[in-house]
């Protein structure tokens, strides 16, 4: 009753606003048969209906934020042992990695292992990635540095370890709440050139600005500029070199050896031994630049502060920042889950990232993300589950309460080449950028344009040319997606010398012989595709073409469609009625006709009428079509108007195949399309109607209704939805799909009410089983597929 009442409560309204509110034609039905099937149009309440979560799924949706909970309750013996392995080598690396990772953001060295501790230890409540590791990495180090030397140039006053807690915590609640609100398709917007060219070009800078301090050069010149400019001082400065040269070096060469043997070697190099007992000997007056003193146990415990002033301050650098803590996150965790076999899930892991750099200042942390050369260690060892992160952090607890005090004789140079060691493995690979190459050329341009950008300017810079070029060239591609006119070949099936018969019942098939059977094929008439140039493609028939959209029909791109349509076919048809105009004068100004020399061809008798067809119908293929807007509809509808003037006094049949979405067809239906079109003074133009009828399982589910007349006389098109006219002298023809001979049905054609007698026969759950039609008879010209298209498009011309 309450559908009813609102039902008429909005035909009120719409004839208050003057609104058309045509009605499908009613279902008919005479007892238990029911005459035809029609198809419903969304409404805007099943488009709600469809988008307000449910109590199920509002049940998964909390269920998902824990994903921890999904398999605690399975944790065993064999998987602690590789969580164990994993988490204490990964531990070993964090710890130098975490400190070098500080001094690259301009903080205090304890700063990178509070950031390290608390990355791990919350990390895998929320973790969909067993391998990924969060803590400090290299470029957000590095663009951490950069935003606290801008902002202390300007506000001296704010502390380096305040500004990177409250830029962590902003951070941290911007990606907590694109997770929450599961946005993290957003990453797909980047694509992978872009993302490549971000790490290698931030791998390049990281590694050329450590250089100066592996070498221990003496002379003071800025280490956070452009890359190139970098490389100039530091090739300029060699001569001032000193014995920081020689610990820095060495470290690197014993890093790059470590990775070609076994990690567990790393403790019995003998040299180690003799360098710590160099500088123990020289406390106040070393050799080389030492890290110093780390203080013990947690010293930044507190809540963070944050006041407009300090958002202020680094408000500009936020959207540089976000995209790095996703970029690298959400680029290595998708990786190692292809190399692993699982899939991880972007929105959750935009929660653990957010929740992670939300709660880390608590204890001191700054911003960290996940860690490409940790990563790549703990997958190598064999972890089990996301629960390792836990076993590092009590390996990082240890360090900073146990070990800090050897922390002051590690050298600073040697900190500088495990940075170097570590982001090197950012840098891409000849054969991937070649790869890039093979597959788009233009990818490998955006690679090197992101990559050049980043050494000639700034990390940040790269970042936001990298993804407008990348997105400049979707929306390109969208814009002049290019349509193809299909024609079709018939094909058979070789195996070997011999020729294989079509499946049975395949409506695509006709038969040529008693023995062999062809299949009908639609190709792109001008061989776009790369098939063989030698075959022959058949036009599907005189007048009327075959036009397949290839991304989508939108706005930006519905013009280009259109335009391409229209002059194909005007070039390969002809005015129906050349002698439309009585005076040249008349004729519009792009439109000037035949010369007179052609219009006395055209009135001779003996003359053909002319050499090309005459425009009878078109066919448009949406298979790749999701959905339609206004702009691109009312396109379709001023193309179908300028095509009907070309073809007046005649109008042009528009048919459409493979429409996969509810919503294009209310769309297309609201335009008029759908239903044949209307010659002037003739009414409504229809000589046949081909539906498409399948078998159906009568299983007697509730509501249903059993039907074994499927297609209606013409008193149940009695009115058009679109415009109320009367259909004349409609006849129907039927075409069954997918048919055995078991399943015996005999379908006739009338002269003017078609009807399908079905022989009922047992099915496999020894119920009736009979013929229905596919797709809705109220909408007799959207197809299920391009031969039924044709089929009606040919008959009804």
């Amino acid at each position: 009753m309450a559908e009813t009442i609102s039902t008429q409560v909005g035909h009120a309204f719409a004839k208050l606003l003057r609104i058309d509110m045509s009605s499908y034609p009613p279902v008919v039905r005479d007892g238990t048969r029911t005459y035809g099937y029609y198809e419903h149009e969304p409404t805007v309440g099943d488009w709600f209906r469809g988008h307000t979560p449910t109590t199920p799924q509002i049940r998964r949706y909390i269920w998902g934020l824990f994903p921890f909970l999904h398999w605690i309750g399975y944790y065993n013996v064999q998987w602690l042992i590789g969580d164990l392995v994993a988490g204490i080598t990964v531990g070993a690396v964090v710890i130098p990695q975490g400190m070098a990772y500080a001094e690259l953001a301009k903080l205090p060295p304890e700063y990178g292992l509070y950031s390290s501790f608390m990355g791990v230890l919350i990390y895998w409540f929320f973790a969909t990635s067993k391998d990924i590791t969060i803590g400090p990495v290299a470029v957000m180090s590095t663009l951490m540095g950069s935003i606290i030397i801008r902002v202390q140039a300007v506000h001296p006053e704010i502390p380096p370890p305040v500004l990177a807690s409250a830029l962590a915590i902003i951070c941290g609640a911007i990606v907590l709440f694109l997770g929450l609100l599961r946005l993290g398709f957003i990453v797909d917007f980047i694509p992978l050139p872009a993302i490549t060219a971000f790490m290698t070009g931030s791998a390049i800078n990281v590694c050329a600005g450590q250089v100066k301090t592996v070498l221990g050069e003496k002379t003071h010149f800025f280490t956070r500029g452009a890359t190139y400019k970098i490389i100039i001082d530091t090739l300029k400065h060699l001569s001032s070199a000193r014995m920081d040269a020689a610990m820095g070096l060495t470290a690197l060469a014993i890093l790059y050896g470590i990775r070609s043997a076994c990690n567990y070697r790393t403790r019995k190099k003998p040299h180690k031994a003799s360098i710590a007992a160099v500088n123990l000997h020289r406390r106040n007056h070393p050799a080389f630049k030492l890290l110093g003193n780390v203080p013990r146990g947690f010293k930044a415990v507190g809540v963070p502060q944050i006041d407009v002033p300090i958002i202020k301050a680094f408000v500009g650098e936020l959207p540089a920042a976000v995209v790095v803590l996703l970029i690298e996150h959400i680029a290595i965790s998708k990786s190692f889950g292809r190399v692993n076999n699982y899939t991880i899930d972007p929105s959750q892991e935009f929660i653990a990232i957010g929740i992670s750099n939300l709660l880390g200042p608590f204890l001191g942390a700054y911003p960290a993300t996940g860690s490409f050369s940790r990563t790549a260690i703990k997958a190598k060892c064999g972890v089990r589950t996301p629960l390792a992160g836990v076993i590092t952090a009590v390996v990082v607890l240890l360090a900073i309460y146990a070990l800090p005090a050897l922390f002051f004789f590690i050298p600073k140079s040697s900190l500088s080449a495990v940075i170097i060691h570590a982001v090197g493995d950012l840098i891409t690979p000849p054969h991937i950028i070649y790869r890039f190459w093979r597959v788009f050329p233009i990818d490998a341009l955006i690679f090197f344009m992101g990559v050049i950008v980043i050494i000639f300017s700034t990390i940040k810079t790269g970042i936001y040319c990298t993804i407008g070029v990348s997105l400049a060239v979707l929306l390109f591609r969208l814009a002049k997606a290019r349509g193809q006119f299909l024609g079709y070949v018939q094909v058979h099936s070789v195996v070997g010398d011999h020729i294989l018969n079509a499946s049975q019942g395949d409506s695509n098939t006709e038969v040529e012989d008693d023995t062999h059977i062809s299949r009908r094929v639609y190709l792109p008439a001008e061989n776009e595709d790369g098939t063989n140039s030698r075959i022959k493609i058949h036009q599907p028939a005189p007048g009327i073409f075959i036009y397949r959209v290839s991304e989508g029909f939108n706005y930006p791109n519905a013009n280009h469609y259109t335009d391409h349509l229209v002059a194909h076919i005007i070039k390969e048809t002809c005015r129906t009625n050349p002698q439309a105009w009585e005076k040249p004068g008349d004729r519009p100004w792009n439109d000037p006709g035949p010369t007179r020399a052609e219009c006395n061809i055209l009135m001779a008798e003996e003359a053909p009428t002319f050499p090309l067809p005459t425009l009878r119908a078109i066919i448009l293929d949406f298979a790749a079509v999701n959905n339609v807007d206004v702009t691109s509809v009312q396109n379709l509808i001023d193309v179908r108007n300028q095509l009907d003037r070309w073809a007046s006094p005649a109008s042009v049949q528009w048919h459409f195949a493979h429409i996969q979405n509810r919503w294009t067809k209310r769309a297309l239906a609201a335009a008029g399309f759908g239903l044949p079109a209307v010659s002037e003074g003739s009414g409504l133009r229809w000589q046949m109607s081909i539906f498409n009828v399948a078998e159906i399982l009568d299983i007697g589910l509730p509501n249903s209704e059993p039907q074994s007349q499927v297609i209606g006389s013409k008193e149940d098109w009695s009115k058009d939805v679109e415009g109320g006219l009367k259909a004349q002298e409609s006849r129907a023809s039927s075409s069954v799909m997918n048919v055995s001979e078991d399943d015996i049905q005999v379908v006739r054609a009338g002269e003017r009410d078609a009807k399908i007698d079905t022989h009922r026969c047992r099915g496999r759950y020894g119920v009736g089983t009979g013929m229905a039609v596919v797709d809705g008879m109220n909408r007799p010209f959207f197809h299920v597929d391009l031969t039924s298209a044709l089929t009606s498009a040919v008959a009804d011309s």
